[in-house]
């Protein structure tokens, strides 16, 4: 039958038990990547100099086209090859 025993109490109230530690320790483990990952950023921002490192990729403003609609670099824009383009 269904009837409650001592070895299924004892046996949900472990599984309860090692389900809770269980979520404890991956709390913790996160906790502990995430200062390590704080003081390695301050380390390295330490060594650059107080800065944060830039990063090699530049931007470039872009601007729409009038006629066609498509977003061209503002600076060194081609022409898009139908008629009325603005550009060069």
């Amino acid at each position: 039958m269904l009837g409650f025993s001592i070895q299924k109490l004892l046996f949900t109230v472990a599984v309860i038990v090692a389900v809770w530690y269980g979520f404890k320790w991956v709390g913790r483990m996160k906790e502990i990547r995430d200062e390590e990952a704080k003081d390695r950023l301050r380390r390295e921002k330490q060594g650059s100099g107080g800065t944060a490192a830039r990063s090699s990729v530049d931007t470039e403003e872009m601007v729409e086209c009038a006629t066609c609609g498509a977003f061209v670099a503002s600076s060194g824009a081609t022409a898009c090859g139908k008629d009325n383009c603005p550009y060069p």
